[in-house]
């Protein structure tokens, strides 16, 4: 042999005798595959000719394979709207080389079918005789296995990990791995809205994108350990379930050591003698770590199986010692209350569409929620990967999994469709699975059933808490017209949420109490938020992979045909502000609601799909839009939170401020020595008023009362916008409150005339270069369709029918001289729910271009439509005020009308008042014209 040979001989050698045990038996099979297309699913792997090529782990789509969207295409999901389908406006979207579809992100290429994948495989000398396992992570979804010849089954879990053994003996050398993909809705549909297979979100795509592997086992082999921790009894329970029965006397060996803490626990061992399972306790010392969001301390456990010569197996899983148990109407971790403060995660993965399956991705999403001040995650209608609860249990996130279904739109529980079966079997995959990781502690089937459900849930519910005492079960996630599960341990439903703004002034002394009240167990709120912000433009550009914003691109275009391209910036902005707000007082509501469990917001970030639901604070890659931080959402929604009750956030000068000061306090420990203080600040950031509060020990829970604020006003003299702050020890939260001089005489409006209608008389005036107010509350026929509440589109208007209300707030032009007396952002905060909430809105459809008023209600993005409630014009040489806000001036309990109505009169009386835009006296009359104007009727009862 020469040297180089000898060389290279050694160097092998070395390799092969460095290498663990797991990579001689492991073999990654990502990486380069024979791929052919069989939309027919009519083919035969042996037949079918493999044409392309494709790198897994991925979707067809990511590497371009498939058809292009069209007009026709046959979507997965329900489409409520016909707009895009029959309106003429919309036809210039519909165009084949052009298609922008607007209720959800549009892949570049589509596929539903069958779609085979080929690959030649080494296997190697080591795996003689062994059983050889192929491990699929995330396939979608339907698939079947050959290895050569062999034809190993099928699976079709969308949830865990499609496992295929073959225990024929396989002969070292070259084989060929065949896989048969198939995402088409046959015998089995989980329902079309899924989160798991809709088009709405992740799509349904066709594809592996998790792990890609074969090992190769041993003739005795674990199949899964389930790990039960005992914090009573300071133990754990460790239950081995082997692959098959033991056909010789074998001993397992389990070690426990800290994962991310110094804690190791001695090695125990014992025999199994001829069974398939075998438990064990092992003793955890009185010193283990418990895991929680506080502190989520992780154990690994090691068990291997052997006899006297040969190790024949190890399984390593991870797990955490806690309970999570529920006390009357709470959540207890480790006997320590708690209150959940959660987002639903609906599959929004933007990039890609489907879930990542690594960790890194994960945990950039828990520390996002951490950030701002959630706890808690809820995955709707789908099951995410491994790599979710891994990073979960780094994070101390709690968990809330649903089976892989949203058995409603096209297919119901409990009638004897496959489904049924399905659910029972995919649930429990999903516990056998993950259910060792400490942060999965809540399950429910999924979301709002549809069919005989109730006593299908109450079967499910029974089974499953039966099959494993880890985790809280509940039937559904629902909303408030859904039966109750009666034997659910916990329930999430919708009716604790909402603002009732419509009807009542914005304040602080409500709460959800009487939603939840009747109930004896944990009741979380579902899906609460909603709140729409403007569609962000800048974002259009993130959108890489292949799934392309085309509904964005729709809007932007739309937006740029209503000539307001240059505004949405701050429509996004304005929009945004009032979002937030709103996000901030349900969140505050839920926390003074005594024995409310917690709350899933719906949701932190931007929802693609339904229409395009633009509900989060975060975008669609969980990035902030600009309107708010996580520091500032922190202050509200937290494990602390100091909270005021006031009855109205707008006052009177002759008037008192008094609010109640209280904390929510979950952070897992009573609060000492906070020393607790309130501040009034103004908008020069002066403190102006400041107070100190109860000292005593904050306890763990809600209602914790640390004493009152009593606060005159006298001592404001004109109108003022204040922020109140209450700070505990390094928590704080604040309200904008407004202030205003007590009206002791009537306006002076000489040399205004004000009136109802544009008359002779008026138009007159206007002709001699007066000045007009028209106060055209009432009159307005060009945009009484549309309807403006204090709160902002919900979800949105494409999947709710143009339910009211259709604007997303307002943009104000608060530099304006106009607001000279009036304390305004140019956003409508709370103190414009007076001039706001149920006003008229004018249609300036038929004005210039460029006009823009003071005060402009931002409509739907679906529609676009140029508004307003305050404007000025040069009409007929002389200047015009128009109002649509009803500007009652003989009301005094009117404190924000009548200053707005001030304000307006005392910039009409300045020399400022000279506005700048011409506009015919036609347009303006049209607004209040009685003809008929076409509408859109939007709403289909099935897909159009």
């Amino acid at each position: 042999m020469n040297t180089f040979k000898l060389h290279i001989f050694m160097l092998a050698a070395l390799l092969f005798m460095g290498c663990k045990e797991e990579s001689i038996n492991h073999i990654d099979a990502s990486g380069n595959w024979q791929l052919a297309l069989d939309n027919t699913n009519k083919s035969h792997w042996k037949s079918i000719n493999f044409t392309d090529t494709i790198s897994l782990p991925a979707a067809l789509r990511d590497q371009n394979f498939g058809e292009n969207p069209t007009l026709t295409t046959e979507w997965t999901g329900s489409i409520y709207d016909s707009t895009w389908f029959f309106n003429p406006a919309m036809a210039k979207y519909r165009k084949t080389d052009s298609l922008k579809f607007p209720f959800w992100l549009t892949p570049t290429k589509r596929y539903v079918g069958a779609a085979w994948y080929k690959k030649d495989i080494e296997i190697p000398e080591q795996w003689k005789n062994k059983t050889i396992t192929l491990t699929l992570e995330r396939p979608h979804w339907q698939t079947e296995v050959w290895l050569d010849t062999i034809y190993g089954g099928s699976q079709n879990s969308l949830s865990t990990p499609h496992i295929y053994k073959f225990n024929q003996p396989i002969t070292p050398g070259k084989h060929t791995v065949i896989i048969k993909v198939d995402n088409a809705i046959r015998d089995l549909d989980v329902g079309i809205n899924s989160h798991s297979i809709s088009d709405h979100t992740q799509g349904n795509w066709n594809g592996i994108v998790g792990d890609i592997s074969l090992s190769a086992e041993n003739k005795h082999s674990i199949k899964h350990l389930k790990i039960t921790p005992d914090i009573k009894n300071k133990s754990v329970e460790a239950k081995i379930i082997l692959n098959e029965k033991p056909s010789e006397n074998l001993s397992a060996e389990i070690k426990i050591n800290g994962l991310n803490h110094q804690h190791k626990i001695a090695t125990t061992s014992f025999k199994l003698n001829d069974s398939e399972e075998l438990i064990t306790t092992i003793p955890m010392g009185d010193d283990f770590k418990m895991w929680s969001e506080f502190n989520p301390n992780l154990y690994e456990l090691e068990a291997t199986l052997s006899n006297d010569k040969t190790e024949f197996d190890t399984k390593i899983s991870v797990f955490g010692m806690r309970a999570f148990t529920i006390d009357d109407k709470q959540f207890k971790i480790n006997d320590t209350l708690i209150s959940l403060r959660g987002t639903t995660e609906c599959s929004v993965f933007p990039l890609t569409g489907y879930p990542p399956t690594d960790e890194a991705s994960w945990e950039r999403i828990y520390k996002i929620c951490k950030s701002f001040g959630l706890n808690h995650v809820r995955f709707h209608s789908y099951c995410p990967p491994e790599a979710a609860f891994i990073a979960a249990d780094k994070a101390g996130i709690y968990l809330q999994v649903e089976g892989p279904s949203w058995a409603k739109y096209s297919v119901s529980l409990g009638n004897g469709k496959p489904i049924d079966k399905y659910l029972m079997e995919e649930t429990k995959r999903i516990i056998d699975t993950y259910g060792n990781h400490p942060s999965f502690v809540m399950m429910a089937y999924g979301n709002e059933p549809s069919g005989n459900y109730v006593p299908y849930l109450e079967n499910w519910v029974s089974h499953f808490k039966d099959y494993d005492s880890q985790r809280v079960f509940t039937g559904a996630s629902t909303g408030r017209s859904w039966a109750i599960i009666d034997n659910s341990d916990f329930i999430v439903r919708s009716p604790p949420r909402g603002l009732n703004w419509k009807n009542e002034l914005p304040q602080s002394l409500f709460d959800y109490r009487n939603n939840t009240e009747n109930q004896e167990r944990p009741y979380v709120t579902f899906e609460m938020g909603q709140w729409c912000a403007f569609p962000n433009f800048d974002e259009i550009k993130k959108y890489t992979g292949p799934l392309k914003a085309r509904n964005f691109e729709l809007f932007q275009e739309d937006l740029a045909d209503h000539h307001m391209t240059d505004q949405a910036h701050d429509f996004l902005m304005a929009s945004g502000k009032l979002q937030a707000s709103c996000y901030k007082q349900e969140i505050e509501a839920t926390l003074r609601t005594p024995n409310l469990a917690g709350f899933q917001l719906l949701s932190l970030n931007d929802f693609s799909g339904q229409g395009t639901a633009l509900v989060g604070v975060l975008d669609a890659f969980w990035d902030e839009k600009g309107y708010i931080s996580s520091d500032e959402f922190s202050d509200f929604c937290n494990d602390v939170v100091p909270l005021v009750r006031l009855p109205k956030y707008t006052f009177s000068n002759n008037e008192t401020l008094i609010s109640e000061v209280e904390v929510a306090n979950f952070s897992g420990k009573i609060l000492e020595n906070t020393n607790p203080k309130w501040e009034l600040i103004d908008e020069n950031d002066s403190v102006l008023k400041s107070g100190t509060l109860n000292t005593n020990d904050i306890l763990i829970g809600k209602g914790n009362g640390i004493g009152t604020i009593n606060l005159p006003l006298n001592f404001v003299e004109t109108s003022s916008k204040f922020t109140l702050k209450v700070s505990v020890g390094n928590y704080k939260n604040q309200w904008n409150v407004w202030v205003y001089p007590e009206l002791t005489e009537v306006v002076n409006t000489s040399n205004i005339h004000i009136c109802k209608k544009l008359d002779a008389k008026a138009q007159t005036i206007l002709k001699e270069g007066g000045k007009v107010l028209l106060l055209a509350s009432g009159t307005v026929e060009n945009g009484k369709d549309i309807v403006q509440y204090q709160t902002p589109v919900f979800w949105n208007t494409s999947w709710f029918k143009m339910r009211p209300p259709h604007t997303t707030g307002i943009l104000i032009k608060n530099e304006h001289p106009v607001f000279s007396d009036f304390p305004t952002d140019y956003y409508s905060d709370l103190q414009w729910w007076e001039v706001a909430n149920r006003q008229q809105i004018m249609n300036l459809e038929n004005f210039p271009t460029d006009f823009r008023p003071m005060v402009q209600p931002i409509d739907t993005w679906f529609l676009n439509r140029r508004l307003a409630m305050l404007f000025e014009a040069k009409v007929n040489g002389g200047n015009l005020m128009v109002c649509s806000i009803d500007l009652n001036e003989s009301d005094a309990s009117k404190l924000v009308s009548n200053q707005l109505y001030k304000s307006i009169i005392g910039y009409m009386k300045s020399d400022d008042f000279k506005p700048e835009n011409e506009v015919a006296l036609s347009v303006i009359n049209e607004l209040f014209e009685e003809k008929k104007r076409d509408v859109w009727n939007s709403y289909v009862t099935e897909n159009p």
